[in-house]
């Protein structure tokens, strides 16, 4: 550790120690709070892994990707919308559960496998889609694939991927997922659906979360900082057209008089219109209530995954975790359930199951394990997230992922 740093962390530890001792604090809810800071600043050092193998878990790595991105890359990534009100729900909401635990289990032999749309899964992580992983890493999306391939993750790629789908599907050795931004524009959702099916992609999972503008003050602040010449990358002042025409999924696509990717005039005769012209199944990202869920049925969705992106396009302050047991509860079991946002531990997977999802999928931990490592990075986040939610199912007593159930859970 520098001596910056720790003449940092001792000046933070006598801080917090002057708050704790402070009359006029005395009694409030403030207290256990400081205390708790007080503890983690005692026996904490403030270090940053230098290799992936020195990494405890996934947290390790968002350090490192920062050092490593543009400022404004990294506060795009870690933005919510507004006050961030729902990107940070989505991690405390899995405090709200507790996992009962069983003893006197034999738990030496583990199953993690399972199957989606009866495709045989290695294990219940996908990675979600993140688009523009370029910025993290110049191998971007490929790296991912391969990081992917090696702990036989599912991936799920996004329409604004840096790289082609099909060099995409080539690194990962296996079809990919193929996230859909359907915008308001029909001749581009359809072509953009014919090309990956024609890739191989076998469902085709359209974000309905994106509708409305969003406000990401945190990305904001980030640009505001940020001294680099954007103009490097970003043509200043383009039009969407600009921006997109050259991207890797919209090559052959025609833009002109596109005013926006987002899907305003989004409505369910959309899901009918996208069946009838693809094979693929067709999964819906963003759905957050039994309502909407029950809709999905009588429009012959074929899966869900439940999401707020990330937190980044509402200001619901509610997060994932909990909303997914009403939309398990509406769809009753017809189609799979997909869950994201602030996923960290093995236990947050292990609740999720537990709650009905049927897998789920993690975004930034992986995009900065790229960030930090590039493809090592990404191999580690995920083999982390393996060996954590494999040591929870052997707490918790259960030695397949068809045992995992609501009566392993209980709301706080």
């Amino acid at each position: 550790m520098k001596k910056t740093d720790k003449t940092a962390l001792e000046n933070r530890r006598l801080f917090l120690k002057f708050l704790a001792g402070t009359p006029v604090l005395a009694g409030s809810g403030v207290i256990p709070l400081i205390n708790k800071k007080l503890l983690a600043a005692d026996v904490l050092p403030v270090e940053m892994i230098e290799a992936v193998d020195e990494a405890l878990n996934v947290f390790d790595f968002e350090p490192v990707a920062k050092s490593r991105i543009l400022p404004a890359h990294y506060g795009y990534t870690v933005s919510g919308t507004d006050s961030n009100e729902t990107l940070l729900a989505n991690r405390d909401g899995f405090s709200r559960f507790r996992i009962r635990v069983r003893r006197m289990v034999d738990i030496r032999n583990i199953d993690t496998s399972t199957s989606i749309f009866g495709i045989p899964w290695d294990n219940p992580i996908a990675l979600a889609p993140v688009g523009g992983q370029g910025k993290y890493h110049s191998d971007g999306e490929v790296a991912s694939a391969r990081g992917a391939k090696s702990g036989g993750h599912t991936q799920i790629l996004s329409t604004q991927t840096s790289q082609t789908l099909e060099d995409v599907i080539s690194a990962r050795g296996a079809p990919v997922w193929f996230q859909l931004y359907p915008s308001n524009h029909w001749h581009i959702a359809e072509g953009l659906t014919r090309r990956a099916e024609q890739a191989g992609c076998p469902v085709v999972a359209v974000t309905v979360d994106r509708a409305a503008p969003r406000n990401m003050e945190t990305f904001q602040r980030y640009v505001r900082a940020d001294t680099t010449d954007c103009t490097q990358c970003h043509i200043p002042n383009a039009t969407p057209e600009e921006r997109l025409r050259n991207r890797a999924m919209w090559t052959d696509i025609d833009l002109s008089g596109v005013d926006s990717t987002q899907a305003s005039g989004l409505t369910w005769d959309f899901v009918e219109r996208l069946k009838s012209i693809t094979s693929m199944q067709v999964v819906l990202k963003g759905i957050v209530t039994a309502q909407d869920a029950r809709l999905c049925l009588q429009h012959g969705v074929d899966g869900v995954i439940v999401s707020n992106h990330g937190g980044r396009s509402e200001a619901s302050g509610r997060s994932t975790i909990e909303s997914l047991p009403e939309v398990v509860a509406a769809v009753g079991g017809q189609i799979p359930v997909l869950v994201d946002g602030g996923f960290r531990r093995g236990s947050d997977i292990f609740k999720a199951l537990a709650l009905g999802a049927d897998a789920v999928c993690v975004g930034r931990p992986y995009v900065y394990g790229l960030g930090a490592f590039g493809q090592a990075g990404v191999e580690k986040v995920l083999s982390i997230l393996r060996a954590e939610f494999r040591r929870v199912m052997q707490e918790a007593g259960v030695v397949s992922i068809g045992q995992i159930n609501a009566d392993f859970i209980e709301r706080v």
